[in-house]
């Protein structure tokens, strides 16, 4: 029985226009150090500040490189408003419905989700049971941290309870890592499903509006023994 959902935001629940690896991408490249796309790609789902350390090499200014990451960020999702993607709201609801609380995990720290949630009008308690951010935790993806966070916000102890969703290969990584009963991965980001299955997916999604079918209710999940061609979403992943 699966009595939580952990869901990533960038690319899985959100629609934010691929801005965060547009940001990244410029912020490296600014820093002397551009990087080929293969390389962010390896780097989609991660600690945003793991990421900017590896793809400029320079850790001691990681922390003025997320700064102006995170400006800049915030000025793109000004400029072009971030929204759910469609029928998510309506599976959240459907998930609390039924008992599964419903916690977001991101590579993304505070200063970046707290606004974007709130520009599209989630709230703890009302639409969500928490939020955990790498920031929270002492290692992002693929480690199992957030996942674990998650759990213990939610008084989860039993891994195989929880439902683990994401549109990169970290983020099944990480649900693997964490034991989660089912690892699935979502076609609505820039990751493709030949990708996810190679990274241990048990299912792939169309998108997070076919998560009730986990709880038995009609929806399109497919099964691993024919999984179909490689597809693309409309957005990139945080």
């Amino acid at each position: 029985m699966i009595t939580l959902a952990a869901l990533d935001i960038a690319g899985t629940t959100i629609d934010e226009g691929g801005a965060v690896y547009r940001v990244l991408a410029e912020v490296v490249a600014e820093h002397g150090t551009p990087a080929a796309d293969a390389e962010i790609r390896h780097w989609m789902g991660a600690d945003k500040r793991a990421a900017l350390a590896a793809l400029t090499g320079d850790p001691h200014a990681v922390e003025a490189l997320h700064a102006r990451f995170a400006e800049r960020l915030q000025a793109a999702y000004a400029e072009h408003r971030p929204t759910p993607i469609p029928g998510v709201p309506e599976a959240l609801e459907r998930l609390r419905a039924a008992g599964v609380r419903v916690v977001l995990t991101t590579g993304f720290d505070h200063a970046v989700t707290d606004p974007l949630l709130t520009s599209v009008g989630w709230r703890i308690g009302d639409h969500l049971d928490g939020v955990v951010c790498a920031e929270d935790v002492t290692e992002g993806r693929p480690a199992p941290r957030m996942i674990h966070e998650a759990m213990r916000l939610t008084g989860v102890t039993d891994p195989a309870q929880v439902l683990a969703a994401g549109d990169t290969v970290l983020d099944i990584k990480a649900g693997l890592a964490a034991g989660a009963g089912i690892v699935a991965g979502v076609l609505t980001g820039a990751q493709t499903a030949d990708e996810l299955w190679a990274a241990g997916a048990t299912h792939i999604l169309a998108g997070v509006h076919d998560l009730p079918t986990v709880l038995g209710e009609h929806g399109a999940l497919t099964p691993k023994a024919h999984h179909p061609a490689s597809r693309r979403g409309p957005s990139t992943t945080g």
